[in-house]
């Protein structure tokens, strides 16, 4: 039978390969670059040859132990998250470690160097080091969907979690890659009871503790995992250049280049933790000095400890952003003493990133700033981040740290005696459900005195539209239970409560002053504001959408308020009139910008409704 080969971006490649491994449940948080990996297996479901579970989870931590749970029973599982989702998971990853599992059980950890799209630049090698779990590091999409069929086989063989652990340009790529005939394994859920291992106590954990460095030890001789070596033409027999990732990619495209392919012994490390000991006796032995090339910490380095390592320890690779092909090309002509390339042209950005026209976090965001000019506003981690343009975004941490950080500022002030200035925070609704509840309550219980805004734009927006527990749809679309907000909120004792609009500026802002007024006052505590209206790159909100012929008249003054307070991206400055142009191209004519004009010049005459696709 011939096989079959796709044109496949490295998440989808991942995707294909859970599938083709007989993975079984499929847990995931959405957040960049991981996010496409469990739309890629809903959209390939069919493909599955026994029952498939999938699930967008309320949180990382949350999916990891859903999918460590059916590896308990024998099944074989994955958790898909990117390295911060990490973080939030690391209390049961750290366990897990010690306890280990069942069935086979891949955490797809996406890291993010740059970074692109993400608050840090932390990486899962080294995280895995710290927890002592065995991590693999693909070079290429296709290598990624390679990986997974033996990580699930060696996490099988010793009882152990394993971590794939791709990184931006993997997940991102595309591809042609071999599809494999999937697994039928034929396995029914049984949970063996262990109570000393599952639910270990401390006095059995350096038993287990023990077991776990004799597995590192096993794992690391896999013949399976061993650094491969491409052999140089004994030229420079003493030097050897070390590479993992999508690093190594770069570092084969540039030797090719420069015609020096066969020139020096080359390693590809597929798994940088745990190195093997006998393959870093022979590096010792074999090697004076060593180029070591690996994003984003020296992981492979510091395990290496070669006294003639040429790396980020040794300060000759730069310590932080991607080791794009240009910064390999001139760190290579350093170590083999080659002429140094031409300088790297200036790397640009381009425009800034802002708000979709017609966002609605756009217009609450103008009616908190009109409304408190001089507040605190701690934000949190979505496409409403973006409300930093808008000067309405103070700060933006990490998941559901907004609540928590407002309630901080509050008692900084509180405690010195005197006024406090209004603090607002603004949280996504994914994100509330993510990690804004435990914060809410701690912020009620410890009397805080805040304003929380809770922007429901019913999807998670940023990473692509997943739905949210309120919308009542799981990850395949079918219908579930739909938790609303306002009795969480409620619960979690909150006795001001309000939703609104935002596209009603009037209202919205008599809203946002009545919750200043109760906090302000002799029983004030938090005040909770849902702002309400459905993220317009959803087609059935859009369909609803009251639409507007805009135009800007002569009456502009040039203030530049549209542009600068409200900066939707239909408008700009021209600057040789000085008077506001509108982009009828961006334009989607929903009239927010209206009320913003103080002298009246943006006007729109109501066309009725869209048909469910944006301008």
């Amino acid at each position: 039978m011939e096989q079959q080969v796709e044109l496949l971006m490295g998440n989808e490649a991942m995707a294909c390969g859970l599938i083709e491994s007989g993975c079984q449940v499929v847990a995931a948080y959405p957040g960049t670059p991981s996010t496409e990996i469990l739309q890629a297996v809903v959209d390939r479901r069919t493909t599955a040859e026994e029952p498939l579970h999938i699930e967008w989870s309320v949180n990382e931590k949350v999916a990891f132990e859903v999918a460590l749970a059916a590896s308990y029973t024998g099944k074989r599982s994955a958790a898909i998250m990117k390295q911060v989702g990490l973080n939030v998971a690391a209390d049961p990853f750290m366990r897990s470690a010690y306890l280990g599992v069942k069935g086979g059980f891949v955490t797809i950890v996406a890291d993010d160097p740059g970074p692109h799209s993400s608050q840090n630049e932390q990486d899962t090698r080294l995280f895995c080091l710290q927890g002592r779990v065995p991590v693999f590091d693909p070079a290429s999409p296709a290598e990624a969907k390679e990986l997974l069929p033996l990580a699930f086989e060696l996490s099988e063989k010793h009882e152990m979690l394993t971590v794939l652990r791709p990184a931006t340009r993997i997940c991102h790529s595309r591809q042609n890659v071999s599809h494999q005939p999937v697994q039928q394994l034929k396995r029914s859920a049984r949970f063996e009871k262990d109570p000393n291992r599952w639910g270990a106590t401390p006095a059995f954990l350096p038993a287990l503790h023990r077991k776990l460095n004799e597995n590192l030890v096993a794992f690391s001789a896999e013949p399976a995992v061993q650094p491969r070596l491409t052999r140089g033409d004994g030229s420079k027999a003493r030097l050897a250049l070390v590479a993992s990732g999508i690093v190594y990619g770069h570092l084969v495209d540039l030797l090719s280049e420069l015609d020096l392919s066969n020139v020096v012994d080359l390693y590809q490390v597929v798994m940088p933790y745990p190195l093997n000991s006998a393959w870093i006796d022979t590096m010792h032995a074999d090697y004076d000095r060593v180029m070591i090339l690996e994003e984003t910490y020296p992981v492979i380095e510091m395990q290496l400890a070669h006294g003639g390592a040429f790396g980020k320890q040794s300060g000759d690779i730069v310590k932080e952003g991607e080791l794009t092909p240009d910064v390999v090309h001139e760190a290579l002509a350093r170590f083999l003493d080659l002429e140094a390339p031409a300088p790297a042209p200036a790397n640009s950005r381009g425009q800034r990133p802002s708000l979709c026209p017609g966002c609605p976090h756009r217009s609450a965001f103008y009616s908190i700033k009109k409304t408190f000019p001089k507040g605190i506003f701690p934000s949190d981690i979505g496409c409403y981040t973006l409300g930093v343009n808008l000067k309405v975004v103070d700060t933006a941490h990490c998941m559901g740290a907004c609540i928590s950080q407002g309630a901080g500022f509050y008692q900084a002030y509180a405690q010195d005696g005197e006024d406090f200035p209004t603090v607002v925070v603004t949280i996504g609704d994914s994100t509330f459900f993510h990690s804004g509840v435990t914060a809410l309550i701690n912020a009620v219980i410890q009397k805080a005195r805040i304003i929380v805004v809770i922007l429901d734009n019913a999807t998670a927006a940023m990473t692509g539209g997943q739905p949210v527990p309120h919308l009542g749809r799981t990850a395949t679309g079918e219908a579930t239970k739909a938790i609303a907000i306002e009795p969480l909120v409620k619960a979690s004792g909150v006795e001001f409560l309000e939703c609104c609009d935002p596209y009603d500026n009037d209202a919205f802002e008599d809203a946002l002053k009545r919750a200043d007024a109760h906090i302000r006052g002799p029983q004030g505590g938090v005040a909770v504001v849902i702002s309400r209206h459905g993220c317009l790159m959803e087609r059935e909100v859009v369909k609803n959408q009251p639409r507007y012929a805009m135009e800007i008249t002569s009456d502009c003054i040039g203030c530049r308020r549209c542009v600068e307070a409200f900066e939707c991206p239909a408008l700009s400055m021209d600057e040789a009139t000085t008077m506001a142009v509108l982009d009828q191209d961006r334009c989607i004519g929903c009239g927010t910008c209206i009320p913003v004009c103080p002298v009246h010049a943006i006007k729109g005459a109501i066309k009725g409704t869209s048909e469910g696709e944006l301008s």
